[in-house]
């Protein structure tokens, strides 16, 4: 079954360095939870608010070992008025025999207030 996996964290300051890291956070911990191997990966997205222009966050998907041919692309969210700034969102389309109850979605950081009912405190 072919199911979307989804993540979100935020950073602290518009820099390379922190965007890198806080999205190689967020990937990983979105592989571990779900068991994720890059071979059963379709695609990343990743999307971006406004105010993070310091770098793709997408480098930090290929500084995952094994992730070298897995699609990945970027894109900016809608500004919606007062959402949620200095966000990364992730959407991964994965290969997995889990439940779409079963999925564990990965919210972190300030990102937890977009869905409070999927991340534990």
């Amino acid at each position: 079954m072919i199911r979307g996996v989804r993540g979100a964290t935020t950073i602290d300051e518009n820099t390379e360095q922190e965007i890198i890291k806080k999205t190689e956070e967020l990937l990983l911990t979105m592989i571990r939870a779900n068991d994720i191997i890059a071979e059963e990966v379709a695609q990343v997205l990743i999307s971006v608010t406004a105010d993070i222009t310091a770098c793709f966050p997408a480098k930090a998907l290929r500084n995952l070992a094994g992730w070298d041919y897995v699609p990945v692309m970027c894109t900016k969210e809608i500004a919606v008025p007062n959402s949620l700034p200095s966000c990364i969102r992730v959407m991964m389309t994965v290969n997995t025999k889990a439940s779409q109850k079963e999925v564990n979605h990965i919210y972190l950081y300030q990102a937890r207030s977009l869905r409070p009912d999927l991340s534990p405190s």
